[in-house]
C-alpha cells in the first residue's frame, strides 16, 4: 500500500496528469497514473517520465526513487491505441514511431543515469516496455500476483527495444524464452531467473520497495552515487579493462571524506555522520 508521504512546501504531491510525483523524506515516489490504459506509455507519459527524473537528478535531497503504477497494473507497455491513431498520418505513422521509441529510450537511459537508486515496486501486469522499466531500474520487488511479459511477437512485433533492458539482466535464454514466446512469467519465476529482486505478498510491494528504498537512503549518497555509476560502466568493459577502472574509482572513493568518515565510526563502533564528499 502507498505510505503516508511527508511533503516539503516546495515540492508538493501532483493529484492528477499521466504521472504522480509524491515525496516520503528522502525517497521520491513517481506513480504511473493512467490506470484505465494500464498504466500504458503513452507520449505524455514518457514526456512526464523525462521530466520527472531531469529534476530528481540534481536534487540532493532525494536519495533514492520508488516507481510505481496505479492499480491494477504496474505498466502495460506502449499504447497500442496511439499507436494505431498515428497510423493514419501521411508517412503510416513513422515519424511518431521514431519519436516515441527514441523518447522511451532516453527515458531508460535517464533512468540508468540518475545517481539516486531506482526501485521498480510492481502490483499487476508489466508487460512489453512496462517489463523494461522493471529490468531497466536498478532494483525490483513485486507482489506474488505479478506477471511479466515481452510479448510483442504475438501481435506481430518484436519487442526489440525491451530486449535491450531484459537482456541486461537475465540470461540469454531465459531473454529469448520471453522474447520467442511472448508467454506470461510468474513473479517467482522473474525472481529465479534475475528479473527482479524480491516476491512478497500481493499488496505488499509498496511497502518493501519503500522499506528498502529507505535503507538505501541512509548510506552515504557518495558511495550511493559512486557505486551506481560505475556498476553500469564497468559491465560493458573487457575484464583487464574493468578492473583498471574500478581500481582507480576505489582509490579516489577511499580519499572522499564519506570513506574516512565510514571507516573510522566503524572501528568507533560509531554511527557515520555523512556529508557526501
Amino acid at each position: 500500500m502507498m505510505p503516508e508521504a511527508t511533503r516539503s512546501d516546495d515540492a508538493p504531491a501532483t493529484s492528477d496528469g499521466p504521472l504522480l510525483t509524491d515525496r516520503d523524506g528522502e525517497v521520491a515516489i513517481l506513480t504511473l497514473n493512467r490506470a484505465a490504459a494500464r498504466n500504458s506509455l503513452s507520449e505524455s507519459l514518457v514526456d512526464a517520465l523525462a521530466a520527472a527524473f531531469e529534476t530528481i537528478t540534481p536534487d540532493r535531497t532525494v536519495k533514492a526513487i520508488v516507481l510505481t503504477g496505479a492499480p491494477p497494473a504496474f505498466c502495460a507497455g506502449h499504447d497500442l491505441r496511439e499507436m494505431t491513431e498515428a497510423r493514419s498520418a501521411g508517412d503510416r505513422g513513422r515519424a511518431y514511431f521514431e519519436r516515441i521509441f527514441a523518447k522511451c529510450s532516453t527515458v531508460m537511459q535517464a533512468i540508468v543515469a540518475c545517481p539516486k537508486p531506482v526501485i521498480a515496486s510492481v502490483e499487476g501486469i508489466a508487460t512489453a516496455a512496462g517489463c523494461q522499466l522493471v529490468a531497466t531500474c536498478d532494483l525490483a520487488v513485486a507482489g506474488e500476483s505479478a506477471r511479466f511479459a515481452t510479448p510483442g511477437v504475438n501481435i506481430g512485433l518484436f519487442c526489440s527495444t525491451p530486449m535491450v533492458a531484459l537482456t541486461r539482466n537475465v540470461s540469454p535464454k531465459h531473454a529469448m524464452e520471453m522474447l520467442l514466446t511472448g508467454d506470461m512469467v510468474s513473479a517467482g519465476r522473474a525472481e529465479q531467473i534475475g528479473l527482479i529482486n524480491k516476491v512478497v505478498a500481493t499488496g505488499d510491494a509498496m511497502d518493501s520497495a519503500m522499506a528498502l528504498a529507505r535503507q538505501i537512503a541512509a548510506k552515504s549518497p557518495l558511495t550511493v552515487r559512486t557505486g551506481k555509476k560505475t556498476f553500469y560502466r564497468q559491465r560493458e568493459m573487457p575484464l583487464a579493462e574493468a578492473y583498471a577502472y574500478t581500481a582507480r574509482i576505489m582509490t579516489e572513493n577511499m580519499l572522499a571524506r564519506d570513506a574516512e568518515e565510514g571507516i573510522g565510526a566503524f572501528l568507533d563502533k560509531r554511527t557515520p555522520q555523512w556529508t557526501g564528499e
